[in-house]
């Protein structure tokens, strides 16, 4: 049987909402006394303008189909923090603007009777969709796979699913940790079998199992999971799929070959981080081989180095794109979700490729999101000696989209990096240097959501080190300052952007939207994304800078910054059955 063509993707994925590790085989925590409380008021203060999040209560993850993609999220209907779970369903034109409809499943069958945990789509090569998920069986955690299929094929909307009764598809054997086993991948076809992946661990051992089919019904497991690595516990939501070698398009999930590279990314649940690594899938062994010399494990590389969780890429058939989503929790308390009504958000959607080096992922927001661009204001050659702030002024700063390009005269003033620096985290230098220190070549960048005597800020910004053999870049997104605010979560998020300094440029993109701001280093070498919560920089009061620190002048090559007006976001759509997408 030939590979399938025309195999389209969309993924869809299990968000878990977590403040803490407590050792629970799941990392769901739960808080019955708030889970089911109604919200009659929904604070606006820090909820996000043109990010995707629901009216209220708490969310949680996407598919192509018939002119129409589709958003499935783990969400809770009758309160804003995690439990009660259904699959919320949202649908789009542009990804950009979205409708709700009706949850496309929730717990009615005896397989899934106390949980529909999270899991993906994959559209068949005769244009059918099906859907694999967890299902939670019993009392005990009991995690197996299940399949949902559609009840109106001719309804591009998809508002109907039927879960059959020969579910569920996967059960976990004895050598399976059956309380950690979740979170099945998009379905690929090799050698006619179909191929899911399913998170787990077996002691601290991290683990994606296989499972082959030939007719999407029955599962076996393979000998050998496809990957596993020592010491780096439960793999939540994995990501298989192959990346071209050249150029930016996306790939169908089947596709393998030359000039075909595959990335695997899983999500940590002891850390709360996700990693990815780039190498060599062989469907003959069932096996997939990292490239040599690549991190696998938590220090590996990163889609986003800052609040990012449970991510999903799917592949976008009608622009030949791979696009990815993750979800961002709140760093606030419990309580002060359920005070405000909401909590979660989704980042902006991005592109994702191989960067031409191949060593890895570049990712950049859908070209969808400059629709929603409105006033613009520039700066050029603006100089910055040390200690300098220039205000971007006439836009609206707490909700905006920048895009500047930074350029030095000399890389001489470079700080030395520190050997000691080599076996911390991105994120511990960052903590150690900040955004105030003065050094040689940085810090510099934006400061965002600022209060007008800079009471709180969010710095992002670069630092430029000097070290034995090359230069090293880190990108900070330092949300110590962000709020006056007690009980907040307000760490220094920080990557190295691996990036060549010939030009002496660097250029950085910032989605600034209320609570969040989503970085973007060097082209998307290196994304960041923060939840923050000022008490004072919000609305007309946030203010956008361009700052230096450093001894060597900067000079803001270019700068463009748009005020963003709002999407339509999650407007009911009413009973019109069938009919076509509509085109207003």
């Amino acid at each position: 049987m030939a590979m399938p063509n025309t195999l389209s993707v969309l993924a869809l994925f299990a968000l878990f909402f977590v403040l803490s590790n407590n050792g629970a085989e799941a990392s769901h925590k739960i808080y019955p006394q708030f889970q089911t409380l109604s919200v009659e008021n929904v604070n606006q203060v820090h909820r996000t303008g043109y990010h995707f999040q629901p009216p209220r209560n708490w969310i949680n993850a996407p598919m192509y189909y018939k002119g129409l993609y589709h958003l499935f999220y783990q969400y809770n209907p009758k309160g804003a923090v995690w439990g009660n779970i259904v699959w919320a369903h949202s649908v789009s034109k542009d990804l950009i603007n979205w409708e709700s409809l009706e949850p496309a499943l929730y717990p009615s069958k005896w397989f899934d009777n106390y949980g529909c945990w999270s899991g993906s789509a994959t559209i068949l090569p005769n244009g059918e969709p099906v859907i694999f998920y967890t299902g939670i069986a019993d009392k005990n955690n009991s995690q197996i796979q299940n399949y949902a299929v559609p009840a109106n094929l001719s309804d591009p909307y998809l508002r109907e699913w039927v879960k059959p009764d020969d579910n569920p598809i996967v059960n976990p054997d004895v050598s399976v940790n059956g309380s950690a086993f979740r979170d099945p991948t998009t379905a690929w076809w090799a050698d006619g079998h179909w191929r899911i992946l399913i998170g787990s661990r077996r002691n601290h051992v991290g683990v994606a199992y296989l499972y082959r089919s030939r007719d999407l019904k029955k599962w076996a497991k393979t000998k050998y999971p496809l990957h596993s690595v020592q010491g780096t516990g439960m793999w939540e939501c994995p990501d298989f799929f192959p990346v071209s070698s050249f150029g930016e398009n996306g790939l169908d999930p089947s596709v393998n070959g030359q000039n075909v590279k595959h990335a695997l990314k899983v999500s940590l649940d002891l850390t709360r981080y996700e990693y990815y690594t780039l190498g060599t899938y062989d469907n003959k062994k069932e096996k997939y081989f990292p490239d040599e010399g690549l991190v696998d494990g938590w220090a590996g590389l990163r889609l986003d180095y800052g609040n990012f969780y449970a991510s999903k890429t799917f592949f976008d058939p009608s622009t030949n794109r791979r696009i990815l989503w993750g979800w961002a929790n709140e760093s606030d308390a419990v309580q002060q979700d359920t005070n405000k009504g909401w909590a979660g958000i989704l980042s902006i959607p991005r592109k994702v490729w191989l960067d031409p080096s191949g060593k890895q992922l570049l990712q950049w927001p859908v070209v969808e999101l400059e629709k929603l661009r409105g006033h613009n204001v520039q700066l050029s050659n603006q100089k910055l000696n040390q200690g300098y702030q220039v205000e971007v002024k006439g836009i609206t700063a707490a909700q905006a989209d920048v895009d500047v390009t930074f350029s030095f005269p000399s890389l001489d003033k470079a700080e030395p990096f520190d050997p000691k620096w080599a076996k911390l985290d991105a994120l511990d230098v960052c903590a150690q240097k900040g955004s105030k220190a003065p050094s040689g070549l940085g810090p510099f960048g934006l400061l965002t959501l600022a209060s007008k005597n800079l009471e709180e800020f969010t710095p992002v910004f670069f630092k430029v080190f000097k070290a034995v053999d090359k230069h090293k870049v880190l990108l900070c997104s330092d949300a110590r300052s962000s709020s006056l605010g007690e009980g907040l979560y307000k760490p220094s998020f920080a990557g190295f952007v691996d990036v060549d300094l010939t030009d002496k440029k660097l250029s950085l993109r910032s989605l600034i939207d209320h609570s969040v701001v989503e970085s973007f280093g060097a082209g998307g070498r290196t994304a960041i994304t923060s939840r923050v919560y000022p008490t004072i920089a919000v609305f007309e009061k946030a203010h956008l800078y361009v700052f230096n620190n450093g001894s060597e002048t900067i000079t803001v090559e270019n700068l463009n910054a748009w005020s963003m007006n709002l999407p339509v976001m999650n407007v009911p759509i009413k009973n019109r059955g069938g009919e076509s997408p509509r085109n207003e």
